[in-house]
């Protein structure tokens, strides 16, 4: 592993903290020594390196935010040669197409094979790269992450599972490498950031949030244009879509340890009949969640003939991450995802068992 020395990084601290400290069960955030291994490699790409960004499939605003903002930053700082990619489909959902830095955006297929450098954003395992994984094996590369399961892959870990957003620790590693945040990376990181508290009202939104986003908008961004974008446009179509798919919504009450299980699924022949794509789904969650009789939430969106892309929620009383990461899958505490397999009561049975 490469190391430099770096100087203490107070942002970085602030934006990592939590009441009553990391514990073995609860690990904390990047060492000094992964931070400036962090710092040498990107250091060590040069002007003339082939630096490749990649994030998840299907990425949301914090994948997204997160990669192209710190791309926009290390091309501004360092002239670096920049690709950003993730595997799948590059047609991103409107709510994000306004977003600064889409010009370092290539698809999976023309990104380099051979890159200098590799960063990974918002990955927490190498399976959501699909066959991006293999670029890790053919450069030096770096894991920027907040998810607690996150399993390690890669070389080097800048890995908070304290931090709101990964966008959190993307800001730290701007400042350790002296990289200013202009108005186009500050709007791709409040975004990121925005995104992944859901407007400031999940648990993880700390003070220290609080004052990262004053730091992103004293550059002049406008957050209600922002948030506009993100959480108040919608077509009609997915209006009617999730009328439909909320009426099918089931509550059990006695599930999760007598805390409460709401539950609903979209299939693919409801996003046909509404002329829907897959990704006005990922709201749909917001709205279930929302049910007071339940502590849990899920949400089952078909994929394939017999895959569902399952996003949960919980209030506190059980641990998501835990499930999904026994399904298969993984995430936050408070927020995990998995890909089920059979026919919509197998899934939910599996959950079922798995909170009992």
């Amino acid at each position: 592993m490469i190391s430099v020395p770096s100087p203490a990084n107070p942002l970085a601290e602030r934006a990592s903290s939590t009441p009553g400290g990391p514990t073995e069960q609860d690990p904390g955030g990047p060492t000094e020594q992964e931070w400036s291994a962090a710092v040498a490699a990107i250091r060590a790409a040069g002007p003339t390196g082939r630096v490749l960004l990649m994030c998840h499939v299907l990425p949301d605003g914090d994948a997204l935010g997160s990669m192209l903002g710190f791309g926009l930053a290390l091309r501004r700082g360092s002239e670096a040669r920049i690709q950003a990619t993730f595997p799948g489909t590059t047609d991103l959902p409107p709510s994000l197409r306004e977003m600064p830095g889409q010009e370092l955006l290539v698809p999976a297929d023309r990104a380099w094979t051979d890159p200098d450098l590799v960063l990974c954003f918002d990955v927490a395992s190498d399976s959501r790269l699909g066959p991006l994984a293999g670029r890790l094996a053919t450069a030096p590369s770096i894991v920027v992450d907040h998810h607690a399961s996150n399993t390690r892959f890669g070389q080097i870990h800048l890995v908070d599972p304290h931090a709101a957003a990964t966008s959190v620790v993307v800001e730290g590693l701007l400042d350790r490498l002296g990289f200013g945040v202009d108005q186009q990376v500050a709007e791709c990181l409040y975004i990121a950031l925005v995104t992944d508290t859901g407007s400031f009202r999940f648990d993880m939104t700390t003070p220290a949030v609080h004052q990262m986003a004053a730091r992103l908008l004293a550059t002049g961004i406008r957050p209600a244009d922002i948030s506009r974008r993100l959480f108040d446009s919608r077509p009609f179509g997915a209006v009617q879509l999730f009328g439909e798919v909320l009426r099918r919504a089931v509550l059990e009450p006695d599930s999760a340890g007598g805390r409460g299980l709401v539950w609903t699924y979209a299939t693919l022949a409801d996003l046909e009949r509404y002329d829907q794509q897959p990704y006005v789904l990922e709201a749909l969650i917001d709205s279930v969640r929302c049910t007071i009789e339940a502590d849990m939430a899920c949400v089952l969106k078909q994929v394939g003939e017999t895959s569902w892309a399952v996003s949960m929620r919980s209030k506190g009383g059980v641990d998501v991450s835990r499930v999904a990461t026994a399904l298969g899958g993984g995430g936050h505490r408070l927020a995990a995802g998995f890909t089920g397999q059979g026919e919509v009561s197998e899934v939910i049975a599996a959950i079922r068992a798995e909170v009992r």
